[in-house]
């Protein structure tokens, strides 16, 4: 009687062990996903900072542009000689 409730017991542990092995291979496979993924999420991190940064600089351009063709002074008597005539 001894040796069945060892036996039984004996391959209660060995389905524990191989329950824990599948949840290590389990978690590995996680793992490896993860780290993978976050690798995609950095270079495109890089890609949208790269791209934010020609977006600034391309705004600048053209705020400078905009500066410089209505840097013109403001003639708020010549507006009102005009207003006047009307």
């Amino acid at each position: 009687m001894l040796f069945y409730v060892v036996t039984c017991l004996a391959l209660i542990l060995t389905g524990i062990a191989g329950l824990q092995m599948a949840y290590m291979f389990y978690l590995d496979r996680l793992d490896r996903e993860r780290k993978k993924r976050l690798r995609q999420l950095e270079r495109r991190c890089k890609a949208l900072a790269y791209r934010l940064e020609q977006a600034e600089r391309r705004i600048e351009e053209q705020d400078t542009l905009l500066e410089n063709y209505y840097n013109e002074p403001d003639d708020d008597e010549n507006w009102a000689d005009i207003i006047e005539d009307r």
